[in-house]
């Protein structure tokens, strides 16, 4: 025995530490054992992915720029409000603009205590006018052929409202595939808006 080893002493166990028990089955209950488990279904064929609709528009860096003019001007453009709308409920619940005719009408006459007149000032630029706000053109569809003309990155489907719920499931299910963007869709997909 060599000296550098120590010398085994009395306090050291010589046996190796214990494992611990095998765990005892658990019991299984007969409707379980009866029955045979099911054989795993294969995993259906991956289909062609449909390309993703997009969630926004291509456009040119200056149309983007023009879009967010107009968001700017839609903020600061006033509530045009009809000649005495605050008088008659008829009158201001629709809030359908009518230009005053009237000879002595203080709004006609631009008076400042009354409320802004329509005018094309207040307009948005227009390349851009009719688009929406995530800078797609809206396109009314209501067959299957209106799909087919439709350019993914620029336009956007709008499901006619005389189109019916089965026929428009079918046209959003078609547009879903082709990836055009749906605006008004009654299935709504993981998250859309």
């Amino acid at each position: 025995m060599p000296e550098d080893a120590p010398a085994p002493t009395e306090e050291t166990p010589a046996t190796p530490p214990a494992t611990p028990p095998a765990p005892t089955p658990r019991r299984r209950r007969r409707t379980e054992s009866a029955k045979p488990e099911p054989a795993p279904e294969p995993k259906a064929k991956p289909e062609e992915e449909a390309p993703k609709a997009p969630r926004r528009a291509g456009l040119a860096p200056n149309l983007k720029v023009l879009l967010a003019t107009r968001a700017f001007l839609d903020d600061k453009r006033p509530r045009f409000v009809r000649q005495a709308a605050h008088r008659y409920q008829r009158i201001g619940r629709d809030e359908a603009w009518r230009r005053p005719r009237g000879q002595q009408s203080k709004q006609r006459r631009h008076y400042g205590y009354r409320s802004q007149i329509v005018r094309v000032g207040y307009r948005s630029p227009a390349a851009v006018r009719g688009l929406t706000p995530t800078g797609f053109r809206p396109v009314i569809v209501r067959t299957r052929e209106d799909l087919d003309g439709l350019d993914v990155g620029r336009d956007a489907a709008v499901i006619a409202r005389t189109v019916g719920t089965r026929r428009r499931l079918v046209l959003e299910e078609e547009a879903r595939r082709l990836g055009i963007h749906v605006l008004n869709p009654i299935v709504r997909g993981e998250r859309e808006g």
